[in-house]
């Protein structure tokens, strides 16, 4: 799928606030957090995109991470419902913005939760992960809705495994048949059809990339799969990301695209 646009939000001065494992030790830094996203965006206008923002939200400390708020498709846009109580009024800015974008959209309604994080996108698959997140009742409305419009999906449980926040904080698809994976997770059995990439535990954080067109976005800092994913003739973008990763956050989380 070739994207035009992509939907961010800016982080809130209380970024810090948001939930968190502290994993990776030490609150952000506000101001370097505003830099790197910055850097972001500037990386998906390299990619082409035209980048449009939703304004800072400082009742949401989480809400930059823009991408759990919806998903979207070619013929439809999904509206989700977090799984996080703090996170739930996040969605209605999201919603407003893609009224005017979106001539079909469809909303996940309580007791339903989805995270968008949960959700990727394989050749018009849907895989969706069952998390701590993404409870049973908003895979049934999720899945209904992408059957109404032509989609398929199936769903992956990660609830047992622990060192994944989202189904995509271990697994991204990046065309061609490839995906790349956490050696952490459980999934090379689930996707045995594709061109597995495994990336190694001392780089899991760099599971979560990002093919947006021509390139592919990684987070800065994890030279092996850097190298070899250039090895594989892809073109690589590397991002600066360690403030959003002191907040759990990954690439994919900072925007819509589409």
């Amino acid at each position: 799928m070739h994207f035009t646009r992509a939907l961010v939000r800016l982080p809130s001065e209380h970024f810090s606030a948001g939930i968190t494992s502290a994993i990776c030790g030490g609150n952000p830094d506000f101001d370097l957090a505003l830099a790197q996203h910055g850097q972001y965006c500037d990386a998906l206008r390299i990619c082409g995109l035209q980048i449009l923002s939703l304004a800072p939200d400082a009742r949401h400390p989480d809400s930059t991470f823009v991408e759990d708020t919806a998903i979207l498709t070619q013929r439809v846009a999904i509206i989700t419902r977090p799984g996080a109580a703090s996170r739930l009024g996040e969605a209605a800015a999201t919603l407003a913005k893609l009224r005017d974008l979106f001539t079909t959209i469809r909303q996940i309604t309580s007791p339903g939760t989805v995270d968008g994080g949960d959700v990727c996108e394989i050749d018009g698959e849907f895989v969706i992960g069952w998390s701590q997140r993404t409870n049973a009742e908003g895979i049934r409305q999720l899945t209904e809705f992408l059957a109404e419009f032509g989609y398929q999906s199936r769903v992956i449980d990660i609830r047992g495994c622990k060192a994944l926040l989202h189904l995509k904080s271990g697994m991204s698809y990046i065309g061609d048949g490839v995906c790349v994976i956490s050696v952490e997770t459980p999934f090379a059995d689930a996707l045995k059809q594709y061109q597995l990439i495994t990336v190694t535990s001392e780089e899991d954080y760099a599971a979560n990339c990002l093919r947006v067109n021509e390139r592919i976005l990684l987070a800065e800092g994890f030279p092996r799969i850097a190298e070899t994913l250039t090895g594989r003739n892809f073109q690589v973008l590397t991002v600066p990301m360690s403030e959003f990763r002191k907040m759990d956050g990954g690439l994919s989380c900072l925007s819509l695209r589409f």
